[in-house]
């Protein structure tokens, strides 16, 4: 199965999770707004919180109720960003990003899940040399290839691969907003769009036992409030 494949079924697991998705985006929407403002129009990392918090279907009223959190009109938490590293089951590498109010407690329970599933938290950079930070656009195989692949670059795109389940389109993180921005105005709908992690090589994991492994940690990871997004370099 290629990456859209897998994001699709992500998606699939994540509706069955909505409640806990709108507290994470909840989350993610209010750090936004205190980082960089509360409209949208001038704060890119904010427009692009609340078009992922959209893509779930969360309630205008809950998105706003998060603005109005992060620029205290409602209130605030203390929260920031927290990156973990460290390797899987079978050397799998994992990046880990969360949002926090208690870096502890969230420390705690990340080590719990690599511990608990095969694998071991590391130290600050024991991994991330291996990914690249890139935007990636997926739109369904609807649309058609040639004129998509010739927008997308025209637009400033850095790559175009297609699979039978659709495109995706890798970008510099500064010219992502530029590019979704010029597709979404050409009518294009995207199955997903965000800045990842981009994994340079994969691992392919071998035997039961360690998928078994694998499954359970993100699983784990995936249901802690705190985990935000969760990177691997797993060949899926």
């Amino acid at each position: 199965m290629g990456r859209i494949g897998n994001i699709i079924n992500k998606k699939g697991k994540q509706d069955a999770k909505r409640a806990k998705i709108f507290t994470k985006y909840g989350r993610l929407i209010a750090v936004a707004a205190r980082e960089g403002g509360g409209n949208p129009e001038y704060n890119a990392a904010l427009k692009t919180a609340i078009d992922k918090a959209k893509g779930m279907n969360m309630p205008n009223d809950n998105i706003d109720r998060a603005i109005k959190k992060g620029t205290g009109e409602g209130g605030s938490d203390n929260y920031e960003n927290v990156v973990y590293e460290g390797y899987g089951p079978g050397g799998v590498a994992v990046i880990v990003e969360a949002l926090t109010d208690n870096k502890n407690r969230t420390a705690g329970n990340i080590r719990y899940y690599f511990d608990k599933n095969g694998g071991n938290l590391g130290t600050s950079g024991c991994v991330g040399f291996m990914f690249d930070r890139k935007g990636q656009i997926f739109v369904s195989n609807e649309a058609n290839e040639e004129e998509l692949m010739d927008a997308a670059l025209e637009a400033g795109a850095e790559d175009f691969v297609s699979d039978e389940e659709g495109f995706e389109i890798i970008t510099t993180p500064e010219d992502f907003m530029t590019v979704k921005e010029a597709l979404a105005s050409k009518g294009y709908e995207f199955i997903a769009a965000d800045i990842k992690m981009i994994p340079q090589t994969t691992t392919k994991l071998e035997g039961e036992e360690l998928l078994k492994q694998m499954n359970k940690m993100i699983d784990a990871m995936e249901d802690d409030d705190d985990v935000q997004e969760i990177y691997h370099n797993w060949e899926e």
